[in-house]
Protein backbone atom coordinates (compact mmCIF):
# COMPACT_ATOMS: atom_id res chain seq x y z
CA UNK A 1 0.00 0.00 0.00
CA UNK A 2 1.14 3.53 -0.72
CA UNK A 3 2.89 5.43 2.08
CA UNK A 4 1.02 8.61 1.10
CA UNK A 5 3.86 10.17 -0.83
CA UNK A 6 3.08 11.51 -4.31
CA UNK A 7 5.22 9.64 -6.82
CA UNK A 8 3.17 9.80 -10.02
CA UNK A 9 0.40 12.07 -11.25
CA UNK A 10 -1.94 11.99 -14.24
CA UNK A 11 -2.74 15.54 -15.35
CA UNK A 12 -5.62 15.89 -17.79
CA UNK A 13 -5.91 18.92 -20.07
CA UNK A 14 -8.19 17.61 -22.78
CA UNK A 15 -9.03 20.60 -24.93
CA UNK A 16 -5.75 22.51 -24.91
CA UNK A 17 -2.10 21.52 -24.79
CA UNK A 18 0.55 22.91 -22.44
CA UNK A 19 2.80 23.02 -25.52
CA UNK A 20 0.52 25.36 -27.50
CA UNK A 21 1.69 28.95 -28.16
CA UNK A 22 0.03 31.54 -25.96
CA UNK A 23 -2.61 33.93 -27.18
CA UNK A 24 -4.02 31.47 -29.70
CA UNK A 25 -7.45 29.87 -29.79
CA UNK A 26 -8.33 28.80 -26.23
CA UNK A 27 -4.72 29.05 -25.05
CA UNK A 28 -3.73 31.13 -22.07
CA UNK A 29 -3.13 30.92 -18.36
CA UNK A 30 -4.32 27.34 -18.00
CA UNK A 31 -1.73 26.12 -20.50
CA UNK A 32 1.01 27.90 -18.56
CA UNK A 33 -0.29 26.56 -15.25
CA UNK A 34 -0.25 22.93 -16.39
CA UNK A 35 3.18 23.19 -17.99
CA UNK A 36 4.91 25.01 -15.15
CA UNK A 37 3.38 22.89 -12.38
CA UNK A 38 4.40 19.72 -14.22
CA UNK A 39 7.93 21.03 -14.67
CA UNK A 40 8.22 21.80 -10.95
CA UNK A 41 6.88 18.37 -9.95
CA UNK A 42 9.23 16.72 -12.43
CA UNK A 43 12.20 18.50 -10.85
CA UNK A 44 11.25 16.75 -7.61
CA UNK A 45 11.38 13.33 -9.25
CA UNK A 46 7.60 12.93 -9.52
CA UNK A 47 6.48 11.24 -12.73
CA UNK A 48 3.91 13.40 -14.51
CA UNK A 49 1.93 12.35 -17.57
CA UNK A 50 -0.10 15.18 -19.13
CA UNK A 51 -2.91 13.94 -21.36
CA UNK A 52 -4.19 16.27 -24.06
CA UNK A 53 -6.13 15.85 -27.28
CA UNK A 54 -4.19 15.25 -30.47
CA UNK A 55 -4.88 17.98 -33.04
CA UNK A 56 -2.34 17.16 -35.76
CA UNK A 57 -0.63 14.13 -37.25
CA UNK A 58 2.66 15.97 -36.80
CA UNK A 59 2.38 15.90 -33.00
CA UNK A 60 4.54 13.27 -31.39
CA UNK A 61 2.62 10.57 -29.55
CA UNK A 62 4.72 11.37 -26.46
CA UNK A 63 6.57 14.67 -26.04
CA UNK A 64 9.27 14.97 -23.35
CA UNK A 65 10.27 18.59 -23.98
CA UNK A 66 8.83 20.15 -20.82
CA UNK A 67 11.36 18.59 -18.51
CA UNK A 68 12.66 15.52 -16.73
CA UNK A 69 9.99 13.01 -15.64
CA UNK A 70 7.29 14.92 -17.57
CA UNK A 71 5.51 13.52 -20.64
CA UNK A 72 2.85 15.17 -22.77
CA UNK A 73 0.76 12.37 -24.23
CA UNK A 74 -1.39 13.17 -27.25
CA UNK A 75 -4.62 11.17 -27.28
CA UNK A 76 -6.81 10.85 -30.37
CA UNK A 77 -10.44 11.81 -29.74
CA UNK A 78 -12.97 13.54 -31.97
CA UNK A 79 -10.76 13.58 -35.04
CA UNK A 80 -7.97 16.02 -35.83
CA UNK A 81 -7.91 19.79 -36.00
CA UNK A 82 -8.69 22.63 -33.63
CA UNK A 83 -12.32 22.48 -32.55
CA UNK A 84 -14.66 24.35 -30.26
CA UNK A 85 -14.26 22.81 -26.78
CA UNK A 86 -18.05 22.70 -26.39
CA UNK A 87 -18.22 20.08 -29.15
CA UNK A 88 -15.82 17.74 -27.34
CA UNK A 89 -18.19 16.64 -24.57
CA UNK A 90 -19.38 13.71 -26.70
CA UNK A 91 -15.76 12.52 -26.98
CA UNK A 92 -14.74 12.47 -23.31
CA UNK A 93 -15.36 8.72 -23.06
CA UNK A 94 -13.21 8.16 -26.15
CA UNK A 95 -10.51 10.37 -24.67
CA UNK A 96 -10.61 8.52 -21.34
CA UNK A 97 -10.37 5.23 -23.21
CA UNK A 98 -7.22 6.43 -24.98
CA UNK A 99 -5.65 7.37 -21.65
CA UNK A 100 -6.53 3.97 -20.23
CA UNK A 101 -4.91 2.22 -23.22
CA UNK A 102 -1.74 4.28 -22.76
CA UNK A 103 -1.54 3.47 -19.05
CA UNK A 104 -2.04 -0.23 -19.75
CA UNK A 105 0.51 -0.31 -22.57
CA UNK A 106 3.22 1.43 -20.55
CA UNK A 107 2.28 -0.17 -17.23
CA UNK A 108 1.56 3.20 -15.65
CA UNK A 109 0.02 3.49 -12.22
CA UNK A 110 -0.86 6.88 -10.78
CA UNK A 111 -1.36 8.10 -7.24
CA UNK A 112 -3.93 10.70 -8.27
CA UNK A 113 -5.58 12.51 -11.18
CA UNK A 114 -5.42 16.29 -11.48
CA UNK A 115 -7.98 17.51 -14.05
CA UNK A 116 -8.20 20.98 -15.59
CA UNK A 117 -11.37 22.53 -17.02
CA UNK A 118 -14.69 20.74 -17.02
CA UNK A 119 -14.11 18.56 -20.10
CA UNK A 120 -11.03 17.06 -18.48
CA UNK A 121 -13.06 16.46 -15.34
CA UNK A 122 -15.66 14.46 -17.26
CA UNK A 123 -12.94 12.24 -18.72
CA UNK A 124 -11.29 11.98 -15.30
CA UNK A 125 -14.52 10.73 -13.72
CA UNK A 126 -14.34 7.64 -15.96
CA UNK A 127 -10.70 6.97 -15.04
CA UNK A 128 -11.28 7.59 -11.33
CA UNK A 129 -13.84 4.79 -11.24
CA UNK A 130 -11.56 2.44 -13.18
CA UNK A 131 -8.33 3.17 -11.30
CA UNK A 132 -9.84 3.82 -7.86
CA UNK A 133 -7.58 6.80 -7.17
CA UNK A 134 -8.52 10.32 -6.04
CA UNK A 135 -9.59 12.99 -8.50
CA UNK A 136 -8.59 16.60 -7.83
CA UNK A 137 -10.27 19.17 -10.07
CA UNK A 138 -9.43 22.76 -11.02
CA UNK A 139 -11.88 24.52 -13.35
CA UNK A 140 -9.89 27.71 -14.17
CA UNK A 141 -13.14 29.32 -15.32
CA UNK A 142 -16.67 28.53 -14.16
CA UNK A 143 -19.47 28.28 -16.70
CA UNK A 144 -22.06 29.78 -14.37
CA UNK A 145 -19.93 32.89 -13.84
CA UNK A 146 -19.26 33.36 -17.54
CA UNK A 147 -22.96 32.93 -18.28
CA UNK A 148 -23.89 35.56 -15.70
CA UNK A 149 -21.44 38.05 -17.17
CA UNK A 150 -22.54 37.36 -20.75
CA UNK A 151 -26.25 37.43 -19.79
CA UNK A 152 -26.66 33.83 -20.95
CA UNK A 153 -28.92 31.18 -19.36
CA UNK A 154 -27.35 30.10 -16.09
CA UNK A 155 -27.77 26.37 -16.67
CA UNK A 156 -26.35 24.73 -19.79
CA UNK A 157 -24.55 21.42 -20.51
CA UNK A 158 -21.25 22.82 -19.27
CA UNK A 159 -22.69 23.96 -15.95
CA UNK A 160 -24.46 20.62 -15.50
CA UNK A 161 -21.15 18.87 -16.18
CA UNK A 162 -19.37 21.08 -13.67
CA UNK A 163 -22.01 20.28 -11.05
CA UNK A 164 -21.50 16.55 -11.60
CA UNK A 165 -17.72 16.88 -11.25
CA UNK A 166 -18.07 18.97 -8.09
CA UNK A 167 -20.21 16.24 -6.59
CA UNK A 168 -17.87 13.34 -7.46
CA UNK A 169 -14.37 14.85 -7.22
CA UNK A 170 -12.35 14.15 -4.09
CA UNK A 171 -10.94 17.68 -3.93
CA UNK A 172 -11.54 20.99 -5.69
CA UNK A 173 -8.88 23.65 -6.18
CA UNK A 174 -10.01 27.28 -6.16
CA UNK A 175 -7.50 29.88 -7.32
CA UNK A 176 -8.85 32.64 -5.08
CA UNK A 177 -11.24 33.36 -2.25
CA UNK A 178 -13.65 34.69 -4.90
CA UNK A 179 -13.69 31.37 -6.76
CA UNK A 180 -14.12 29.54 -3.46
CA UNK A 181 -17.23 31.65 -2.77
CA UNK A 182 -18.54 31.05 -6.31
CA UNK A 183 -18.20 27.28 -5.93
CA UNK A 184 -20.20 27.39 -2.71
CA UNK A 185 -22.75 29.97 -3.86
CA UNK A 186 -23.44 28.94 -7.45
CA UNK A 187 -22.73 25.20 -7.25
CA UNK A 188 -23.41 24.30 -3.60
CA UNK A 189 -19.99 22.66 -3.36
CA UNK A 190 -19.04 20.89 -0.15
CA UNK A 191 -16.74 23.42 1.52
CA UNK A 192 -14.72 20.57 3.04
CA UNK A 193 -13.63 19.57 -0.46
CA UNK A 194 -12.42 23.02 -1.56
CA UNK A 195 -8.84 24.22 -1.05
CA UNK A 196 -7.63 27.67 -2.10
CA UNK A 197 -4.31 27.34 -3.91
CA UNK A 198 -3.37 30.12 -6.36
CA UNK A 199 -1.40 29.51 -9.54
CA UNK A 200 2.34 29.96 -9.34
CA UNK A 201 4.92 31.85 -11.35
CA UNK A 202 8.49 31.13 -12.36
CA UNK A 203 10.19 33.90 -10.40
CA UNK A 204 13.51 33.12 -12.09
CA UNK A 205 12.18 33.52 -15.62
CA UNK A 206 10.04 36.57 -14.89
CA UNK A 207 12.51 38.53 -12.78
CA UNK A 208 12.86 42.19 -13.83
CA UNK A 209 15.22 42.53 -16.80
CA UNK A 210 17.56 45.43 -17.58
CA UNK A 211 15.41 48.04 -19.27
CA UNK A 212 17.58 48.49 -22.35
CA UNK A 213 17.82 44.73 -22.93
CA UNK A 214 14.03 44.35 -22.72
CA UNK A 215 13.31 47.39 -24.89
CA UNK A 216 15.75 46.27 -27.57
CA UNK A 217 14.24 42.79 -27.59
CA UNK A 218 10.73 44.09 -28.34
CA UNK A 219 11.85 46.74 -30.83
CA UNK A 220 11.26 49.92 -28.82
CA UNK A 221 13.25 52.91 -30.05
CA UNK A 222 14.69 55.70 -27.90
CA UNK A 223 11.92 57.85 -26.52
CA UNK A 224 9.18 55.28 -27.15
CA UNK A 225 7.02 53.90 -24.35
CA UNK A 226 4.83 50.82 -24.38
CA UNK A 227 1.62 49.83 -22.63
CA UNK A 228 0.85 46.14 -22.91
CA UNK A 229 -2.02 43.69 -23.24
CA UNK A 230 -1.34 39.93 -23.25
CA UNK A 231 -4.07 37.36 -23.78
CA UNK A 232 -6.63 35.86 -26.10
CA UNK A 233 -8.59 38.23 -28.29
CA UNK A 234 -12.13 37.53 -27.16
CA UNK A 235 -14.93 39.83 -25.96
CA UNK A 236 -14.55 38.91 -22.27
CA UNK A 237 -10.99 40.27 -22.31
CA UNK A 238 -12.47 43.73 -23.10
CA UNK A 239 -9.61 44.92 -25.28
CA UNK A 240 -12.11 47.32 -26.83
CA UNK A 241 -12.03 49.16 -23.48
CA UNK A 242 -8.32 49.80 -24.09
CA UNK A 243 -9.01 51.14 -27.58
CA UNK A 244 -11.76 53.39 -26.23
CA UNK A 245 -9.40 54.65 -23.49
CA UNK A 246 -6.74 55.48 -26.09
CA UNK A 247 -9.36 57.45 -27.97
CA UNK A 248 -10.19 59.43 -24.83
CA UNK A 249 -6.55 60.21 -24.08
CA UNK A 250 -6.04 61.28 -27.68
CA UNK A 251 -9.00 63.65 -27.44
CA UNK A 252 -7.94 65.11 -24.06
CA UNK A 253 -4.15 65.17 -24.24
CA UNK A 254 -2.86 63.99 -27.61
CA UNK A 255 0.70 65.19 -26.91
CA UNK A 256 0.94 62.68 -24.04
CA UNK A 257 0.67 59.84 -26.54
CA UNK A 258 3.69 60.99 -28.55
CA UNK A 259 5.99 57.96 -28.79
CA UNK A 260 3.52 55.69 -26.96
CA UNK A 261 2.45 52.36 -28.40
CA UNK A 262 -0.25 50.05 -27.09
CA UNK A 263 1.10 46.58 -27.83
CA UNK A 264 -1.46 43.77 -28.04
CA UNK A 265 0.09 40.30 -27.70
CA UNK A 266 -2.28 37.49 -28.64
CA UNK A 267 -4.54 36.30 -31.40
CA UNK A 268 -3.89 36.29 -35.12
CA UNK A 269 -4.76 38.36 -38.18
CA UNK A 270 -7.79 36.16 -38.85
CA UNK A 271 -9.45 36.68 -35.44
CA UNK A 272 -12.84 38.42 -35.77
CA UNK A 273 -12.15 40.30 -32.52
CA UNK A 274 -8.89 41.68 -33.92
CA UNK A 275 -10.66 42.93 -37.04
CA UNK A 276 -13.28 44.58 -34.83
CA UNK A 277 -10.60 46.28 -32.73
CA UNK A 278 -8.73 47.53 -35.80
CA UNK A 279 -11.96 49.01 -37.19
CA UNK A 280 -12.65 50.66 -33.85
CA UNK A 281 -9.16 52.16 -33.77
CA UNK A 282 -9.64 53.57 -37.27
CA UNK A 283 -13.00 55.06 -36.30
CA UNK A 284 -11.47 56.79 -33.26
CA UNK A 285 -8.40 57.94 -35.18
CA UNK A 286 -5.94 56.08 -32.93
CA UNK A 287 -4.74 53.26 -35.21
CA UNK A 288 -1.19 54.65 -35.15
CA UNK A 289 -0.92 53.86 -31.44
CA UNK A 290 -2.14 50.25 -31.68
CA UNK A 291 0.41 47.52 -32.35
CA UNK A 292 -1.05 44.03 -32.91
CA UNK A 293 1.90 41.62 -32.75
CA UNK A 294 0.02 38.29 -32.59
CA UNK A 295 0.84 35.33 -30.37
CA UNK A 296 4.24 35.12 -28.74
CA UNK A 297 6.10 32.21 -27.20
CA UNK A 298 6.08 32.21 -23.41
CA UNK A 299 9.87 32.63 -23.38
CA UNK A 300 9.48 36.03 -25.09
CA UNK A 301 7.01 37.47 -22.61
CA UNK A 302 9.56 38.53 -19.93
CA UNK A 303 10.96 41.05 -22.41
CA UNK A 304 7.51 42.49 -23.13
CA UNK A 305 6.64 42.74 -19.45
CA UNK A 306 9.93 44.36 -18.44
CA UNK A 307 9.80 46.84 -21.32
CA UNK A 308 6.22 47.95 -20.60
CA UNK A 309 5.13 50.94 -18.55
CA UNK A 310 2.18 48.86 -17.36
CA UNK A 311 0.09 45.82 -18.18
CA UNK A 312 -3.56 46.58 -18.99
CA UNK A 313 -6.19 43.96 -18.06
CA UNK A 314 -9.69 45.46 -18.30
CA UNK A 315 -11.32 42.00 -18.39
CA UNK A 316 -14.97 41.31 -17.69
CA UNK A 317 -13.96 38.11 -15.88
CA UNK A 318 -10.71 36.50 -14.74
CA UNK A 319 -10.70 33.51 -12.42
CA UNK A 320 -7.15 34.41 -11.38
CA UNK A 321 -5.08 36.51 -13.77
CA UNK A 322 -1.89 34.61 -14.53
CA UNK A 323 -0.71 37.29 -16.95
CA UNK A 324 -1.00 39.92 -14.21
CA UNK A 325 1.11 37.79 -11.90
CA UNK A 326 3.81 37.34 -14.56
CA UNK A 327 3.91 41.07 -15.22
CA UNK A 328 4.14 41.88 -11.51
CA UNK A 329 6.95 39.37 -11.05
CA UNK A 330 8.74 41.19 -13.88
CA UNK A 331 8.47 44.46 -11.97
CA UNK A 332 5.62 45.93 -14.01
CA UNK A 333 2.53 47.55 -12.47
CA UNK A 334 -0.92 46.38 -13.56
CA UNK A 335 -4.05 48.37 -14.34
CA UNK A 336 -6.91 45.88 -14.14
CA UNK A 337 -10.62 45.43 -13.60
CA UNK A 338 -11.48 44.64 -10.01
CA UNK A 339 -12.86 41.20 -10.87
CA UNK A 340 -12.05 37.63 -9.84
CA UNK A 341 -8.45 37.03 -8.86
CA UNK A 342 -7.33 40.44 -10.09
CA UNK A 343 -8.89 42.12 -7.07
CA UNK A 344 -6.59 40.05 -4.84
CA UNK A 345 -3.43 40.31 -6.95
CA UNK A 346 -3.44 44.04 -7.70
CA UNK A 347 -3.20 46.33 -4.68
CA UNK A 348 -4.63 49.76 -5.36
CA UNK A 349 -1.94 52.44 -5.54
CA UNK A 350 0.70 49.97 -4.38
CA UNK A 351 1.25 47.52 -7.26
CA UNK A 352 -1.08 49.13 -9.79
CA UNK A 353 -4.67 50.29 -10.07
CA UNK A 354 -8.08 48.63 -10.02
CA UNK A 355 -10.81 50.08 -12.21
CA UNK A 356 -14.52 49.29 -12.70
CA UNK A 357 -15.44 46.86 -15.46
CA UNK A 358 -15.90 48.46 -18.90
CA UNK A 359 -14.91 51.89 -17.59
CA UNK A 360 -12.78 53.31 -20.39
CA UNK A 361 -12.68 56.71 -18.71
CA UNK A 362 -11.17 55.28 -15.53
CA UNK A 363 -8.64 53.29 -17.56
CA UNK A 364 -7.69 56.39 -19.54
CA UNK A 365 -7.16 58.37 -16.34
CA UNK A 366 -4.93 55.70 -14.77
CA UNK A 367 -2.85 55.41 -17.94
CA UNK A 368 -2.43 59.19 -17.93
CA UNK A 369 -1.39 59.06 -14.26
CA UNK A 370 1.38 56.57 -15.01
CA UNK A 371 2.61 58.30 -18.16
CA UNK A 372 2.85 61.58 -16.24
CA UNK A 373 4.71 60.03 -13.27
CA UNK A 374 7.49 57.58 -14.28
CA UNK A 375 8.77 57.51 -10.69
CA UNK A 376 5.38 56.22 -9.50
CA UNK A 377 5.53 53.55 -12.16
CA UNK A 378 8.93 52.44 -10.85
CA UNK A 379 7.75 52.45 -7.24
CA UNK A 380 4.70 50.31 -7.99
CA UNK A 381 6.74 47.99 -10.20
CA UNK A 382 9.20 47.33 -7.37
CA UNK A 383 6.32 46.66 -4.98
CA UNK A 384 4.73 44.29 -7.49
CA UNK A 385 7.92 42.25 -7.88
CA UNK A 386 8.25 41.95 -4.10
CA UNK A 387 4.64 40.83 -3.62
CA UNK A 388 4.78 38.31 -6.47
CA UNK A 389 7.66 36.34 -4.93
CA UNK A 390 5.27 34.54 -2.60
CA UNK A 391 3.74 32.89 -5.68
CA UNK A 392 6.98 31.23 -6.78
CA UNK A 393 6.23 27.73 -8.09
CA UNK A 394 8.16 25.78 -5.43
CA UNK A 395 5.96 27.41 -2.76
CA UNK A 396 2.72 26.78 -4.65
CA UNK A 397 3.71 23.20 -5.56
CA UNK A 398 4.20 22.39 -1.87
CA UNK A 399 0.63 23.49 -1.19
CA UNK A 400 -0.77 21.45 -4.07
CA UNK A 401 1.15 18.35 -3.07
CA UNK A 402 -0.35 18.67 0.41
CA UNK A 403 -3.87 18.73 -1.07
CA UNK A 404 -3.12 15.71 -3.27
CA UNK A 405 -1.63 13.81 -0.32
CA UNK A 406 -4.72 14.56 1.76
CA UNK A 407 -6.95 13.23 -1.04
CA UNK A 408 -4.81 10.10 -1.28
CA UNK A 409 -5.04 9.56 2.48
CA UNK A 410 -8.81 9.90 2.48
CA UNK A 411 -9.11 7.44 -0.41
CA UNK A 412 -6.98 4.88 1.50
CA UNK A 413 -9.11 5.33 4.60
CA UNK A 414 -12.26 4.77 2.57
CA UNK A 415 -10.78 1.64 1.00
CA UNK A 416 -9.79 0.26 4.43
CA UNK A 417 -13.30 0.90 5.75
CA UNK A 418 -14.89 -0.81 2.75
CA UNK A 419 -16.32 2.45 1.40
CA UNK A 420 -14.78 3.30 -2.00
CA UNK A 421 -16.05 6.88 -1.97
CA UNK A 422 -18.47 8.78 -4.22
Amino acid sequence: MSDGRLRSLAIISMHTSPLAPLGGYKTGGMNVYVRELARELGRRGILVDIFTRRESESQAAIDDSIGEHVHVVHISAGGLGVVDPNTLISHTQEFAGGIHKYATRYNRGYDAIYAHYWLSGKAAEVLRRSWNIPLVQMFHTLGAMKNRIAYQPMIDPRVIGEMEIIRTADRLIAATQAEYAQLLWLYRADRRKVSIVPPGVDAGRFAPLPKKQARDAVGLRDGERMLLFVGRLEPLKAVDTIVAAVGMIHALEAELLHGVRFTIVGGSATDPERRKLIAMGEQLGVSAYLDFVGSRDHTQLPYYYSAAEALLMPSDYESFGMVALEAMTSGTPVIASGVGGLQYLVREGETGFLIPVRDAEALAQRVRDLLHAPSERDRMGANAAELARKYDWPIIADRLIAVLADAMLLRRQQANSGNPGG
